[in-house]
């Protein structure tokens, strides 16, 4: 606790600020949403020439962050030899999983296994593998998409805190993507197993899958199911959940899958569907 922005959100009821956040963001009141709205705007630089919708036109300020862009905003790389970038932000770090250690900052580590809710026999996939960690800003777009194809095994729900998770606090609250309440999804497909978890933090009122829709979280249950390899099958670039309010996504890959693009390193800013690094093992005939 390094200083009193640290101390303050060891400090602060996580639970209570976000639901109470959660309450006003989600009101439909007119004025009270627009004013909401733009003034966040305002705040963020918040480019809305992207956006689909004006600022009336969305119903409470919830549905603002969750917005969606104008078509071809996103384009996306080829995905037949590319991983593509799963939501606009910033990559926060970007490397190997070594000793099943995954890097958060400044000599800070947390374990595979503690990121997906103690389950070691999943973790043991990715020993030796890959893992990228992207920050969403409050300005960002907030709908988080595939990296490549696959077909959802299961989702964990882990209870946790809600750190804010922008890098002062990754540089000084130990294990912070794996101490955060998150949604820890594994895919199988033509690159293996492959993890998207998705990580809350302060005043993030909730997640959405496109599957199960508003995730019950703010409970201090663990939750795990699995799914049927046909139920839900999802293409690169394909939309598969939504922060309601900011966060991070940490990408997990089996060895020998992915080659990171060596240029980015932390702190460079990433666009959805853009390549972020080179499938090892490209569909037949690519």
């Amino acid at each position: 606790m390094s200083s009193p922005f640290i101390w303050l959100q060891h400090a602060l009821p996580h639970h209570a600020v976000s639901r109470g956040a959660g309450r006003i963001a989600s009101s439909e009141v007119p004025w009270l949403k627009n004013l909401l709205i733009r003034r966040f705007i305002d705040a963020y630089d918040v480019d809305m020439s992207q956006a689909a919708r004006g600022v009336e036109e969305f119903r409470s300020f919830n549905d603002f962050f969750t917005r969606e862009l104008k078509p071809g905003m996103r384009p996306l790389a080829d995905s037949t030899t590319q991983i593509l970038s799963p939501a606009d932000g910033a990559v926060s770090q970007i490397g190997r999983i070594e000793e099943g250690r995954i890097f958060q900052a400044k000599g800070r580590h947390f374990t595979a296994a503690q990121l997906l809710g103690g389950d070691e026999e999943a973790a043991r996939r990715f020993e030796g593998g890959s893992f990228a960690t992207i920050y969403l800003s409050p300005r960002d777009y907030h709908r988080v998409h595939m990296p490549a194809e696959g077909s959802l095994a299961s989702t964990t729900y882990v209870p946790g805190e809600l750190f804010s998770v922008n890098q002062v606090t990754a540089e000084n609250v130990d294990g912070l993507f794996a101490r955060n309440e998150r949604l820890a999804c594994i895919f199988t497909g033509p690159d293996g197993t492959f993890a998207s978890v998705m990580v809350g933090a302060m005043i993030v009122a909730g997640i959405e899958t496109v599957w199960s829709g508003l995730v019950e979280t703010h409970h201090p249950r663990l939750v795990r199911e699995s799914f049927e390899p046909t139920a839900h099958q999802l293409a690169a670039g394909d939309e598969m959940g939504r922060f309601i309010l900011g966060s991070t996504v940490v990408l997990l890959f089996e060895p020998g899958k992915v080659e990171w693009d060596t240029s980015l390193k932390a702190g460079d800013a990433v666009r959805m569907g853009q390549a972020i690094g080179k499938r090892l093992q490209p569909k037949a005939g690519a």
